[in-house]
């Protein structure tokens, strides 16, 4: 028995065993059922996301999901729909009971649904454990040919069947197509690379490659290798561009391939590039587009193939002038072509010329199509201000560039920014404004601090402010004419904003009415005179611009426009400002800038000006010479003699209650005095120049924290300049300085000034300019009692330019990184034998443009290491004397 024992336990315990798991399919269905359904959850869960990440790849074409993945999620899908039924009758199982107690009726039904239950749940959990995948899609094989976007074709079908005669023809290995801009040398190609390689089997791969001028080696490289599929791990590493070649032509040279070479301008070295040369062997092919047949002839091609339309000898021509008028905007080239479709005589072309130059909304898709589309833009900017700066531009001509400031001042003048209390957050508010519509390409930059419009945004702005509103005469432009028809005197009647270029108004017998105006800008330079009682008609006046002429003096009737807020005689030939402008007291805005003629203004005409916000006179640099020059007149008590001394000017416009920015030169003592003891003065000043100050040795600046341009000059006795800034120089002053505006700086004729010291005062100078300063030693002197070493002297410089500076040895003790440098100019300052640069220099020459210097001058400068000229050196440009 002893022996039997241990084998009968053993029985017994694998018979239970498998009576007690075969047992709990019955007493744990419930449990089981929750577990299956918890489990099935969160299995719902994992396929959610990876279906998430597999349709996120796949919106990108050129993805596709991984078999196992797609095996999977539909496993996912039949298995839910297997649980979903089991859940069902097990559910049902569990709620038919026997009366009155916890047993199933049905044992043998309960025990096949636990059973059930549980091997499902194991292949819930199998099938979760298996989702998670590093990659759920794969990127799909190439296509051979990139099928490009094209328009229908007109006229090509001749050219198109010639082409493809010399692709078959497998003696051909270039051919080249030749023909002047807009011919459809592109468009054919594409035309040859969506029809014809696209459904001619033999060519393993095709490759589009746009070479344009100039041809960039490397970049054409690129393209290819990313068609070719060259590997990211083997390209970098091929750093030359030879080395690159040959990875190319490696894996070319076992291909059939065709290589479609756009806008060719130059010869292009194929072997450099890397692409084996296409013959009769390999029956590969090279095609290229270019505008001129001698290209064709430099790359060697055995076909060259003229693109021209059938058309009048002079339509291309008339084609080429219709397309300037769309300045290359694609939706107005693309409508005009389609307007011009079918037009094949030169007449049609002309008119149609004629009408985009006069009537481009009348002009078939331009009004109805391309407008509105633009239109979109401009209805979407923020605010009506917004909207009115936009349109306000449209008034000026046709490629017309505006300075920002100017263009500023006159929105000032017509109260677009009124909302502004403060002149600077106006000034900040429509700098702003520019750089949103910069941003929202309906405004360009242009050099010099310039803007202007596409002539197309222009013409849709002129429809917009005139057409669009239902008075097509609202804004007017007139160009110079010989004659002034009367219908033009009409639409003058109707006009509110004007601008008028024509010299023809002295041919007028009496003035036109002008009952509707309010903005009235004059251009033409050789208008000298402007016809008497020119200003008797025009009641709504509020913005009048002569600084485009050359008037010598204003017309009597000038007093009359009582409702003048804006008036700019700048760069006329006006000697005096005459008493009957005392009377334009709603007058906001005066500029009377580069009037080299102006001497004498009457008194009391500026003080009556009480609502002046804006006043500047400022000279150009030749009047200070021509002003010193003239022949003195018999002084007349009732005028302000501005080159003598302008302290009678500054007193009058202190006396303005609501002077706000004030630009005016200070000249002779008695007006430095006056400055110094105004506040307001002081305040509101932005740009001036010191001048003519006789017996000042030392000039202590007061705080001027609006100052914008400074400039000093023909002081003869100045020796030092100093600053008024209690704040000395920490870097957490900055906005406190006294001269935190300062930007620009010129000291000339100074001949006893040993230095610019106090420059290190001016945290934000950009520009500085020294010139005929014959005593100047050097720029900064000694600062080591003034500031630290580590702040950040000439941080924000832009352009140095020191001219003529006989004694000149340094520009600062210690080398600076001047890190904003765009521009340094050195001239005639011998003495000068090393610059403040040093290897921590050269890391700052990202934004350098030029080194301006005499070549002896450059070449006996010492340096600490050639390495830092050798930087510097690429930038030079030799001054021409």
């Amino acid at each position: 028995m002893d022996c039997v024992s241990p084998i009968l336990d053993g029985i017994a315990a694998r018979l239970w065993d498998c009576t007690g798991k075969r047992a709990s399919y019955l007493t744990d269905l419930r449990e089981t059922l929750e577990s299956l359904r918890k489990a099935m959850e969160e299995l719902k869960e994992v396929a959610e996301d990876v279906k998430t990440k597999v349709d996120r790849a796949e919106e990108n074409r050129e993805m596709r999901r991984k078999h196992e993945v797609g095996g999977w999620l539909r496993r996912a899908e039949t298995l839910e729909k297997e649980v979903m039924e089991i859940l069902r009758k097990g559910d049902r199982e569990i709620q038919q009971k026997c009366l009155g107690t916890s047993c199933p009726k049905n044992c043998r039904s309960s025990y096949k649904m636990g059973k059930i239950s549980r091997k499902k749940l194991d292949a819930v959990t199998e099938l979760r454990r298996k989702g998670c995948f590093s990659d759920v899609a794969e990127r799909l094989p190439r296509s051979a040919v990139d099928e490009r976007p094209m328009e229908k074709t007109v006229g090509l079908d001749r050219m198109y069947s010639k082409v493809l005669r010399c692709i078959q023809d497998e003696q051909l290995g270039i051919i080249g197509l030749y023909g002047m801009g807009g011919a459809g040398k592109t468009t054919l190609m594409t035309k040859v690379n969506n029809e014809f390689f696209k459904t001619s089997m033999g060519f393993e791969v095709v490759v589009w490659v746009v070479v344009s001028r100039p041809a960039n080696l490397g970049k054409v490289q690129e393209v290819i290798r990313n068609k070719l599929k060259i590997p990211d791990d083997t390209w970098p590493n091929r750093s030359e561009e030879d080395e690159k070649a040959v990875e190319i032509f490696n894996v070319l040279k076992g291909k059939r391939f065709v290589i479609l070479l756009d806008d060719v301008w130059e010869r292009l070295d194929l072997q450099k590039v890397g692409i084996p040369c296409p013959n009769s062997q390999n029956k590969s092919k090279v095609l290229l587009t270019t505008r001129s047949s001698d290209v064709c002839r430099h790359m060697e091609a055995q076909e060259s193939i003229k693109i021209t339309l059938n058309s009048h000898p002079h339509i291309p021509i008339l084609a080429e002038k219709a397309a300037e008028e769309c300045k290359g905007l694609p939706l107005a080239l693309v409508t005009t072509g389609r307007a011009m479709t079918g037009k094949n005589t030169p007449q049609e072309w002309e008119r149609a010329i004629q009408m985009l130059k006069t009537y481009p909304s009348k002009f078939s898709g331009m009004g109805d199509h391309v407008f509105p589309i633009l239109k979109f833009s401009y209805d979407n900017l923020p605010n009506d201000t917004i909207k009115a700066c936009f349109l306000y531009l449209a008034m000026f001509p046709e490629d017309y560039k505006i300075r920002r400031l100017n263009l500023i001042i006159l929105w000032l003048g017509e109260g677009f920014l009124d909302e502004f209390t403060s002149i600077d957050e106006a000034f900040n508010q429509g700098h702003g404004i520019i750089e949103h519509l910069k941003a929202a390409c309906l405004f360009e930059s242009d050099k010099y601090d310039q803007v202007k419009m596409h002539d197309v945004i222009r013409d849709m702005a002129l429809w917009l402010a005139s057409e669009h509103r239902g008075n097509k005469n609202r804004v007017l432009v007139e160009e110079e004419v010989d004659y002034v028809e009367p219908h033009q005197i009409l639409r003058w009647k109707e006009a509110q904003q004007m601008f008028l270029s024509t010299s023809s108004l002295k041919e007028l017998n009496a003035p036109p009415p002008f009952p509707n105006l309010s903005t009235l800008i004059f251009s033409n330079q050789v208008l000298g005179t402007l016809p008497s009682g020119l200003f008797h008609f025009m009641p709504l006046i509020k913005v009048l611009d002569l600084s485009r002429t050359k008037i010598t003096e204003l017309p009597v009737g000038i007093g009359g426009l009582i409702t003048l807020q804006y008036l700019n005689l700048s760069g006329t030939k006006l000697s005096e400002l005459p008493t009957e402008l005392k009377t334009l007291k709603r007058i906001r805005y005066l500029v009377l800038a580069e009037m080299p003629w102006l001497r004498r203004i009457c008194k009391e005409v500026i003080s009556n000006l009480s609502m002046m916000r804006y006043f500047t006179i400022k000279p150009n640099h030749l009047s200070d010479e021509k002003a010193y020059h003239l022949p003195k007149e018999e002084e007349d008590h009732k005028m302000i003699y501005l080159w003598e001394d302008s302290e009678a000017l500054l007193e009058e416009l202190e006396g303005l209650e609501h002077i706000k920015w004030i630009c005016s030169p200070i000249s002779g003592v008695l007006s430095l005095k006056k400055l110094l003891s105004s506040q307001k003065l002081q305040n509101a000043l932005r740009y001036t120049g010191f001048r003519y100050l006789e017996d000042v040795t030392l000039l202590r600046l007061p705080r001027m924290k609006h100052l914008q341009f400074l400039r000093i000059f023909r002081c003869r006795e100045l020796q030092d300049i100093k600053v008024d800034d209690k704040h000395g120089f920490a870097a957490d002053y900055i906005r406190n300085s006294s001269f935190y505006s300062l930007q620009s700086v010129r000291v000339h004729h100074l001949p006893k000034l040993l230095n610019l010291t106090w420059l290190i005062y001016i945290p934000c100078l950009e520009d500085l300019e020294a010139m005929d300063c014959e005593s100047l030693k050097e720029v900064i002197g000694e600062t080591s009692n003034l500031v630290s070493d580590n702040f950040g002297i000439f941080s924000r410089l832009k352009i140095l330019s020191l001219s003529n500076l006989p004694k000149l040895k340094s520009i600062i003790g210690r080398a600076l990184t001047f890190p904003s440098l765009t521009n340094l100019w050195v001239k005639k300052c011998p003495n000068l034998r090393k610059l403040p640069f040093d290897s921590n220099s050269t890391r700052s020459t990202s934004n350098l443009r030029t080194i301006r210097r005499e070549t002896d001058w450059w070449e006996g400068l010492e340096w600490d290491d050639e390495t830092t000229k050798h930087i510097f050196s690429p930038y030079l440009e030799e001054i021409i004397m």
